[in-house]
């Protein structure tokens, strides 16, 4: 068969499987038994199949994906995550649009305790959100804030689609962890700068009477050296490991976890039952995060072993183009293809092709993984079918669809504004990694 037809057989397979429902993982899976059974040697390929089921799971470099994702459920399932984004309210009661500034700065401090998008916005959706829709808020400022930041959780470690993205490509997570830091934390600070300008320049944007509240600075700061402050332990735990040298990913990831379980003993909120609900759900999430991992290996090695990556590489080979070409044209497919389907799969189809380019030419694997990561960040945001829009969506459901959509817009621009600039200035998103070499 022809590379082509090929690529266009496993592709066609996995968009009937997408428009018939199929969850993601046995979509791939369903793909990849025909493939295997058509280019892997009939039964043969089944049983590669299976041996690729076990080998792309046992790897110690995907430990951290588990133990990211019990620190999150932890602090969210304890309260500890919502007294802290309490806390940080009271600690920028003087703010213009108050509620919309807490949004963005307890959503980018739960981000970087969680690295759940959907439980961020889900959180702040459902409590905050509502709030200020009550007292009168702009949409934009009601509903932009919380997709936006949860979105961030992507890039601010501890981020399990980050150690992902490192394991189905082979680039160092380690890095990918440091050098998602200072890019997500621009997207805050300009999140930031643009609620408090809309509210300044647009006062019928943000309630007056929200200015109006009066604390004195023991109630401002009281809850946020007492809330705040020892948490972040929990993210100094991480990163501080890691850029230390002392910690491996896999190592810092169960400081963390070990960290997070203390601050919820320590605060006295941790009970059998909440134990054991962050356990299940921990549990439910890396279960389905695994089935992807196996599925997305032997799609792959399908590809690989029939010619279709390496007849897709020769057609890229024959137009030769520049290195900055390359980069903005992978980085449109992805914004193209977060309008439709979900993060993984973008991760899945994207990467077996746009890896190997990427080293053929020489463009560095972390510059372009974060860059990615970014991109697909963008993908949760973008209409018609962004993910936290349907979050969103959910937590507040007499709110039209299209006025969420609209809610979203001035956030997707900041975003491309800073994946501009992580393209034009390298040196934002590759001076934290350049710490660990």
């Amino acid at each position: 068969m022809i590379w082509s037809h090929i690529l266009l057989m496993m592709v066609g397979l996995l968009a009937i499987q997408f428009a018939i429902g199929l969850p993601v993982a046995f979509a791939f899976l369903g793909a990849n038994l025909i493939g295997a059974w058509i280019f892997l040697g009939g039964e043969a390929g089944l049983v590669q199949l299976v041996r690729n089921a076990s080998g792309s799971v046992n790897s110690f470099a995907l430990a951290p994906i588990p133990l990211f994702v019990l620190m999150g459920e932890l602090l969210f399932h304890t309260g500890l995550a919502y007294r802290a984004i309490d806390a940080v309210e009271k600690l920028l009661v003087r703010l213009p649009a108050r509620l919309a500034c807490v949004t963005v700065v307890g959503g980018t401090t739960f981000a970087a305790l969680s690295g759940s998008s959907i439980a961020n916005t889900a959180m702040l959706g459902g409590t905050l959100s509502q709030d200020m829709l009550r007292r009168g808020y702009s949409p934009t400022l009601t509903f932009g804030p919380a997709m936006a930041v949860g979105g961030i959780a992507v890039l601010i470690p501890p981020s399990a689609l980050a150690v992902m993205l490192g394991s189905l490509s082979g680039i160092s997570i380690s890095q990918l962890l440091i050098g998602g830091l200072l890019p997500g934390l621009l997207m805050a600070l300009l999140f930031l700068v643009f609620v408090i300008m809309t509210a300044i320049l647009s006062p019928g944007s943000a309630p007056r009477e929200d200015k109006a509240v009066v604390l004195s600075k023991r109630e401002r700061y009281v809850p946020f050296l007492r809330d705040v402050v020892p948490l972040s332990g929990i993210f100094i735990a991480v990163i501080g490991s890691m850029l230390s040298g002392i910690a491996t990913p896999t190592e810092a990831a169960a400081l963390g976890s070990v960290a997070a379980l203390i601050a919820t003993i320590a605060y006295r909120k941790l009970t059998l039952t909440n134990l054991v609900k962050s356990l299940t759900e921990t549990a439910k999430v890396s279960i389905s995060i695994l089935f992807i991992i196996v599925a997305s290996m032997t799609f792959s090695q399908i590809l690989s072993f029939s010619g279709a990556t390496s007849g897709f590489m020769q057609v890229i080979r024959e137009v030769d183009p520049t290195p900055i070409v390359l980069i903005v044209t992978m980085l449109a497919i992805i914004l193209i293809m977060g309008c439709l389907i979900d993060q993984i799969s973008i991760m899945m189809i994207t990467l077996p092709f746009f890896m190997p380019i990427a080293h053929s030419v020489g463009i560095d694997p972390v510059w372009l993984g974060l860059m990615m990561l970014v991109a697909i960040e963008l993908g949760l945001l973008t209409p018609p079918f962004g993910l936290l829009l349907m979050v969103m969506q959910g937590a507040s459901r007499q709110t039209p669809l299209l006025q969420i959509y609209k809610a979203a817009v001035p956030f997707i621009l900041i975003e491309l504004a800073v994946l501009a600039l992580m393209l034009i200035v390298p040196e934002i998103t590759m001076f934290l990694p350049s710490l660990l070499q």
